[in-house]
């Protein structure tokens, strides 16, 4: 399974920046036909000198559960079709520097098996 990210990159504060995840090599053969979501994909992130804390997490019901610090700010989409997952990040402020990675929750239980590398944002 590879998770790789793409964009990031440098932007001053109140500007936006998108991230992006593609997804590969990843089995379905563990889906059962009563899943609606077949798995769930997320966005972490760890800030300098800080511990990896979550950004935003799809649920099993469907619903993305986002982080107070980021609501309102940051939108999280996805495309199944392609594998991919986008996090849409507004109105950036300092705080939000950090390394930011995609995750792949295979049994949305809320426990993250796979990571990207991460990519680089940084607000100044």
């Amino acid at each position: 399974v590879q998770l790789v990210e793409s964009g990031g990159g440098s932007v001053q504060a109140g500007g936006s920046l998108r991230v992006s995840c593609t997804v590969s090599g990843y089995s379905y053969s563990r889906w059962t036909s009563s899943t609606s979501i077949r798995y769930c994909m997320g966005w972490f992130r760890q800030p300098p000198g800080q511990e990896r804390e979550e950004v935003a997490l799809q649920q099993r019901d469907g619903t993305t559960r986002y982080a107070d610090a980021v609501k309102g700010r940051f939108t999280m989409s996805q495309d199944r079709t392609k594998n991919t997952l986008s996090l849409q990040m507004n109105s950036l402020n300092a705080e939000d520097t950090a390394i930011y990675y995609c995750a792949l929750d295979p049994w949305c239980n809320n426990v993250v098996e796979y990571w990207g590398q991460g990519t680089q944002v940084t607000v100044s």
